[in-house]
């Protein structure tokens, strides 16, 4: 699939168990001659050092490693030390997150949005880092409406984001009018949308209320139609997320950035039956 860019999401494992089901993974996935990597980092820096300790193993391996930012919670001095040490390392990639507040801690931060981090990061490195940054096809659950998210979407690209990575959709419609309605306010960065392979109905359903993603009507029923059986789901699943990456690329988008889950096999199957429809 040489025509269409890839990239795919890890996290940070915690145990030698986990870390060897990402190296899996990541070994699953080299075929496809991913663009990057990203690698999230976890509310208030609580992933930190392991997020950097994967990077720089893929980053080892020769492979574009981004590992994600957020700012919540976060003073200017360690925000700067975090960068001063990727740069030490020559990751070039970062992807800039608002991110979420901990359970817990009551101060926000020295940055409330991810354009404040944005212009924070370009003001401390310059063009040094390629910079990601999210946007929202159904909107951000915290935003006070479409126009709100849009403007702050704008005000990232304007603050010298690169691209955008999409949260996860399965209504193609909402990525399209995403796309014109951010070309008619002059945003003219690419914007990738993500993917969230579906292999657990119950995962997904949570998720995607934490995350205010949309799972239409007619998926949940027939996910939940299939009770435990799991290989239904992933059948079914396989079926409705690589239609969706087929329109998506029909359409236009850059390319597919697949939220992993550190688990490979959803998102190569989905890559190779779009491969072989070509």
């Amino acid at each position: 699939m040489q025509a269409t860019e890839l990239s795919f999401e890890f996290f940070p494992p915690k145990t030698a168990e986990g870390l060897d089901k990402l190296r899996a993974a990541r070994d699953q996935l080299l075929p496809l001659q991913p663009k990057f990597f990203s690698v999230t980092f976890g509310a208030g820096g609580s992933t930190q050092q392991g997020t950097l300790d994967t990077v720089l193993e893929l980053a080892q391996d020769g492979l574009d490693a981004a590992p994600h930012l957020s700012c919540v919670g976060s003073s200017r001095e360690n925000i700067r030390e975090i960068l001063q040490r990727y740069r030490s390392h020559q990751i070039h990639h970062i992807v800039a997150l608002r991110g979420d507040l901990p359970s817990g801690m009551g101060e926000i931060g020295a940055f409330r949005y991810a354009s404040e981090l944005v212009e924070f990061i370009r003001a401390e490195t310059g063009d040094w880092f390629t910079v990601e940054v999210a946007a929202y096809p159904e909107y951000h659950p915290q935003s006070k409406s479409p126009r709100h998210d849009l403007d702050n979407f704008a005000r990232k690209v304007k603050a010298g984001a690169n691209s955008a990575i999409t949260q996860y959709f399965y209504n193609g419609d909402a990525y399209f009018r995403l796309l014109d309605d951010s070309a008619k306010l002059g945003i003219d960065v690419p914007i990738t949308p993500g993917i969230m392979p579906i292999t657990n109905f119950s995962q997904l359903m949570r998720f995607s209320e934490m995350c205010g993603a949309e799972v239409p009507r007619w998926i949940a029923r027939r996910l939940e139609s299939y009770g435990d059986d799991r290989a239904s789901i992933r059948a079914f699943g396989l079926d409705v997320v690589t239609a969706l990456c087929q329109r998506l690329i029909d359409g236009g988008a850059p390319g597919l950035h697949f939220y992993t889950l550190n688990n490979a096999l959803a998102a190569r199957a989905i890559c190779d039956r779009l491969a072989a429809a070509r």
